[in-house]
């Protein structure tokens, strides 16, 4: 059974930085997609970025120039890099391996 452990968050203010890590551990496909989604209140689940075993990255747009997502391939861990936060950034941040979504760590920028 595949488990995503997911570390960081916490509180920050806006124009700082915070960074995130998601491990998986389990019987992995050596193919996969891993990623970082965010849910704010009363909002759906957006795209934040996605990066494939590849390589290959996808970016929202809200977030594209400040936050960089990668991975190690070897420790199955993928990490998103936040830079300049703002508050609209606010919610819970998901990893997701594949269709398979960790228990959400929360992000709060204050202004």
């Amino acid at each position: 059974q595949v488990q995503l452990v997911e570390s960081g968050g916490g509180l920050v203010q806006a124009g700082g930085s915070l960074s995130l890590s998601c491990a998986a551990s389990g019987s992995i496909f050596s193919f996969n997609v891993m990623g970082w989604y965010r849910q704010a209140p009363g909002k759906q689940r957006e795209l934040v970025a996605t990066i494939t075993s590849g390589g290959t990255m996808i970016y929202g747009d809200s977030v594209k120039a400040r936050f960089t997502i990668s991975r190690d391939n070897a420790k199955n861990t993928v990490y998103l890099q936040m830079r300049n936060l703002i508050p609209g950034d606010n919610g819970v941040y998901y990893c997701r391996l594949n269709c398979l979504w960790g228990p959400g760590t929360q992000v709060t920028v204050s202004s």
